[in-house]
């Protein structure tokens, strides 16, 4: 029998301190090929669907956006309608990690105050490389711990490099997103004019 395919839509930011691997991250999700250069970012965005099963999927618009101080006053525009961010850090350096709360976390709240958020560690080859003994890589238990610490949703590490877990980074996003619309939509209207004053 058929089914009608069901299609919802979602917004989600990238942030995290530049050149930590969020650019690769979505070019990879994007066209699934690696970057030849590094290429900084200002703000870029684009849609793709995400199929979640036969039935759903979600249209994700992704704003991929600059880590650097000089764009910090440009970023909080792609904050607006986000459904869900991404906060990344590379495996490969400790400070990067040590910014989520410092400087990232605190950004979001202050901007989208309702919005969930993931937990992405980037760059997962690094540390998986049999012949990498460099100081300051970050655990996976370290990242684990910090995504309980901050309440994030999901924690998640990839490699945009090999491609591991990358399908799932979003994959994971699109059924945070479908699950959070549809409890949404249940809520009594009451409900939903408080949370939609939340976002403003």
């Amino acid at each position: 029998m058929y089914e009608a395919q069901h299609s919802v839509s979602g917004k989600i930011v990238v942030v995290g301190d530049g050149a930590c691997g969020k650019t690769c991250l979505l070019e990879v999700f994007k066209r699934n090929k690696f970057p030849d250069e590094y290429i900084p970012t200002v703000v870029d965005n684009f849609v793709k669907e995400v199929k979640i099963n036969e039935t759903e999927s979600v249209n994700l618009t992704l704003w991929d956006t600059a880590g650097q101080e000089d764009y910090d006053s440009v970023r909080p525009l792609s904050y607006k309608d986000t459904d869900l961010v991404l906060l990344c850090y590379t495996i490969e350096n400790c400070q990067v990690l040590s910014n989520i709360p410092k400087k990232w976390l605190f950004e979001i709240k202050n901007y989208c105050p309702s919005a969930n958020f993931f937990l992405i560690g980037l760059k997962k080859d690094i540390r998986d490389e049999k012949t990498s003994n460099v100081q300051g890589i970050v655990s996976y238990e370290d990242g684990q711990n910090m995504a309980n610490e901050i309440g994030a949703k999901a924690f998640i590490e990839c490699s945009a490099k090999t491609g591991e877990n990358v399908d799932r980074v979003f994959l994971e996003s699109a059924k945070h997103i479908t699950a959070f619309k549809k409890r949404m939509k249940e809520q009594p209207n009451w409900f939903k004019k408080i949370f939609c004053c939340g976002l403003c």
